[in-house]
């Protein structure tokens, strides 16, 4: 199976656009979990949201930050509790030479076993082959993102034969002819509707993850409208902490469920008005 027939797989299967974020942030955990119970907390966050989501993201950097050993067991520990009709992906935006990246790529997919990874693609063309020459794994290429910095660089005007375009537009037309396998995807914030309107026409059929729901204050609505393809798919809305931290807690599962469901039906609320379906094949 290739990486976007499981995509694809996964949305239908799961009737549900929502990706979880699961960084393990000590100081949100309820009480009494440790650096040693980060695999149990996401264990209890996985069953209790498995049916309402289509992929899951771990923050490689929130399991690193737990130490070699401890990290990397509960990162581990973590991917195998996730059913396998759900896509793993890495929020690791690694981005290097090539022979750097194929070193990223064995780490990421071959050992871990992740189905995708988010990648920076500022190095260009070479550095982003080796993750996009496996039709099997996918990568989410940074484009526009959420954070208040991200103008800095993303909307610098470059000069090109059709005219002055901001940088990220530039960044979608490569991830566009880069495209070989369909396993490109783009990373586009959430807080800004308007960019990610002109990604998704420059992209009609681009695969968007949209990070900034929630804690950044992204709107849920915009957002969806603004990302949806012409199928009424091709989003992964991203929500980390309002759903893993809903609750410090016994009944942090719970709330969690609660808060993903919410997300999910708000998220098939706006695509209904749209005129879309989804409807889960189980």
């Amino acid at each position: 199976m290739t990486y976007r027939e499981k995509l694809e797989a996964a949305w239908q299967k799961s009737g549900s656009l929502l990706c979880v974020g699961l960084d393990p942030e000590l100081s949100l955990m309820p009480e009494g979990f440790g650096p040693d119970d980060v695999a149990a907390f996401n264990h209890a966050i996985i069953e209790a949201t498995s049916d309402l989501v289509c992929a899951y993201k771990p923050n490689v950097a929130f399991y690193e930050g737990l130490g070699p050993e401890r990290g990397y067991a509960a990162l581990r520990e973590t991917l195998a509790a996730i059913p396998p009709h759900i896509i793993t992906l890495a929020d690791a935006k690694r981005g290097d030479v090539e022979h750097t990246a194929r070193a990223y790529v064995r780490a990421l997919f071959d050992d871990l076993g992740f189905d995708a990874s988010t990648v920076n693609a500022y190095l260009g063309h070479d550095s982003i082959v080796p993750w996009i020459e496996r039709p099997q794994h996918g990568v989410f290429v940074v484009t526009r993102t959420s954070n208040p910095g991200a103008g800095d660089l993303q909307d610098l005007p470059v000069a090109t034969e059709a005219g002055s375009k901001p940088l990220y537009e530039v960044v979608a037309e490569r991830c566009r002819s880069w495209d070989a396998h369909g396993n490109v995807g783009m990373v586009t914030g959430a807080t800004y509707p308007d960019e990610m309107r002109r990604l998704r026409e420059l992209c009609p059929d681009t695969p968007l993850l949209l990070p900034g729901i929630g804690a950044q204050a992204g709107s849920l609505e915009a957002a969806v409208r603004a990302g949806l393809d012409k199928r009424g798919l091709g989003i992964l809305v991203s929500a980390s902490r309002g759903v893993t931290y809903a609750s410090k807690g016994a009944d942090f599962p719970q709330a969690a469920r609660r808060e993903a469901l919410r997300l999910r039906d708000e998220i098939n609320i706006v695509r209904a008005q749209m005129g879309f379906e989804l409807v889960a094949s189980v």
